[in-house]
């Protein structure tokens, strides 16, 4: 199920949504460990966000071999390795949410659902202004608004 050439929505938190992440440095450090193994893990990231407290993306499994499970638990490790020499703290929360998108579900509305959480948030007015936002596969900055938006499971409000 997390093998194999599939598309991922996953979110990570920090511990107890600790805003560690409005330090750039920790931000930064996520976004080179999302970097460096989704080559090892052979997985594209068509988009992400790292907010004060959370990370959001958009993954797709590259091989028949592509390991979201090992994936993930490789950032989270890196990351967390390095922030707890700098603050002697951990980092993550144990677990993380993750969605994988069925035909139904249109990757360009996820990827502005995830650029466009620093908007939503109050962060900034224009999620092309957001420092921590990206896609490793695209001009992610002319990609922003899609033709169908994309509401998470989650957020959706159940029939009456």
């Amino acid at each position: 199920m997390y093998v194999g050439q599939s598309w991922y929505f996953v979110t990570m938190c920090s511990v107890g949504r600790r805003r560690v992440f409005a330090n750039s440095c920790n931000a930064i450090d996520v976004v080179e460990a999302v970097r460096k193994h989704s080559i090892a893990h052979w997985f594209a990231v068509h988009a992400y966000c790292v907010m004060p407290d959370h990370f959001h993306g958009l993954f797709s499994g590259m091989e028949p071999a592509s390991d979201l499970l090992a994936f993930v638990k490789n950032i989270k490790k890196t990351t967390s390795c390095a922030y707890r020499v700098r603050r002697g703290e951990t980092l993550w929360q144990k677990k993380f949410y993750d969605h994988i998108l069925k035909a139904r579900d249109n990757p360009a509305g996820v990827a502005a659902y995830i650029w466009m959480n620093p908007v939503r948030k109050g962060l900034c007015s224009d999620a092309r202004d957001y420092p921590f936002s990206g896609s490793f596969t695209l001009d992610w900055k002319t990609a922003i608004a899609p033709a169908e938006p994309w509401t998470p499971a989650w957020k959706k409000k159940m029939p009456a």
